[in-house]
């Protein structure tokens, strides 16, 4: 049967391998189990439906690569989109949790039609590489603010904006001690090392006492607080409008690039050869429905699927593997609700120095390149908003380019988007 579903032998893999590469990725990328109902939960939403939420897409989501695509990614509520949903839509903007898990379900939409019609990978092919870069550093920035925060390495300070908070303290030292853990571990190449961090820190938390021991197995607990929650008439506000476009974008240029990305690593893309990105494309997407209808942010691909494609998976039923695992990780809400913020802390901040990489991408020779790209970066976590930074810096790419005499390299998508973000700060309030 599986030899049927999967194309096993096609793929020169075995039931063995696949297995290994489904447990591999989950490894690396179960920690959003424990970071996601702690980003979610500071909007008012119950954290342990986040939790199950959070579970439950992320096994529907790589159900749905699995058998529509046949490919071995994993699929999960997104980091970077999460931290936007709740520190931006809800925290800075206002808008209700309901009114922002409407805005996903619309952004779905409107990101299915987009792959449906070809215009997804029209957009992906139109917009800078070095933008691309950029928003991905920014995101990575945003999320080591959001981590250094919560752990209280940096603090507010009405003359200086940030200060570097009091290092002595419990929180800063256990929060220093997991990022040292997370990249030691990665750097000696030992599988689930994020996840190891956030778990090791946890387990210190509790036993000096800063943090209370729950229980390990349980039931999963109910949905209902999230499930079936979303405003979609509230997510039509005129100052959703942009959020959308920015959940819309943020998701068309993350999740493209990680499954071309995986997917050329794994030879599952080859040039003159028929492949399934289409269908994984189309997978994506509607992971990203069902996550708002559960009650989580934008569900999407994940990087660290590079893992198990590493350890040999080739096909879905990796996939399956981690949509299983997922399935099983509902029994453990005890202990994801002992774990402290000052666990998920590092794990974010440890996130951000892995996607700051990007920075290396841009063509810093190239001013009309460079300056929008660092701006976009700069103003991502200055601003507290994805938002702003991808204003910054598709307004910044366009004006630079026109008035150097190189209007020809804009792509019509890069027009679009710079035009729908001036007249967002035109005629839209925040």
């Amino acid at each position: 049967m599986l030899e049927k579903l999967f194309k096993l032998q096609e793929n020169d893999t075995t039931i063995r391998t696949e297995i290994v590469a489904g447990l591999t990725t989950f490894l690396t990328m179960s920690y959003i189990i424990f970071v996601n109902p702690e980003i979610l939960s500071t909007t008012g939403m119950d954290r342990n439906a986040v939790f199950v939420a959070t579970c439950l897409a992320a096994a529907l989501g790589s159900i749905i690569m699995a058998f529509a695509a046949n490919w071995p990614i994993g699929m999960a509520p997104g980091m970077g989109l999460n931290a936007f949903f709740a520190f931006t839509v809800v925290g800075a903007l206002g808008f209700s949790w309901q009114q922002a898990l409407g805005a996903v379900f619309i952004s779905g939409i409107i990101f299915l039609l987009l792959t449906i019609t070809g215009v997804r990978r029209w957009m992906v092919d139109g917009i800078p590489l070095s933008l691309r870069s950029a928003i991905a550093a920014g995101i990575g920035m945003f999320l080591g603010l959001i981590g250094l925060k919560s752990a209280g390495i940096v603090v507010d300070n009405e003359a200086t904006l940030v200060n570097l908070g009091d290092l002595t303290q419990s929180g800063p030292l256990l929060a220093i001690a997991g990022f040292f853990i997370i990249a030691i571990l990665d750097g000696l190449k030992i599988r689930g090392a994020i996840l190891i961090g956030i778990l090791a820190v946890t387990i210190i938390s509790i036993l000096f006492g800063f943090s209370q021991f729950n229980g390990l197995f349980s039931m999963p607990p109910s949905i209902a607080p999230t499930f079936l929650q979303l405003d979609i008439l509230g997510a039509l506000h005129t100052g959703l409008l942009s959020v959308i476009v920015v959940f819309v974008l943020v998701e068309v240029f993350d999740a493209t690039g990680t499954l071309i990305g995986v997917a050329k690593r794994g030879n599952l893309i080859e040039p003159g050869k028929p492949s399934n990105l289409g269908r994984a494309l189309f997978a994506d997407s509607v992971a990203i429905l069902g996550g708002s209808l559960i009650g989580t942010s934008s569900t999407t691909a994940y990087v660290e699927s590079a893992s198990g494609v590493q350890a040999g998976g080739r096909t879905g039923l990796t996939a399956l593997v981690i949509a299983v695992l997922f399935l099983a990780a509902l029994f453990i809400s005890p202990l994801a609700g002992s774990v402290p913020a000052v666990a998920t802390a590092p794990a974010l901040v440890y996130v951000a120095c892995l996607m700051m990489r990007e920075l290396s991408e841009i063509e810093w020779d190239d001013v009309t390149e460079a300056a929008p790209a660092a701006l976009t970066a700069l103003a991502i976590p200055l601003t507290y908003s994805i938002a702003n930074g991808l204003a910054f810096g598709f307004i910044s790419y366009v004006v630079l380019k026109l008035f150097t005499g190189r209007v020809a390299q804009i792509h019509p998508a890069t027009w679009i988007v710079a035009i729908l973000f001036v007249i967002r700060f035109a005629f839209f309030a925040h």
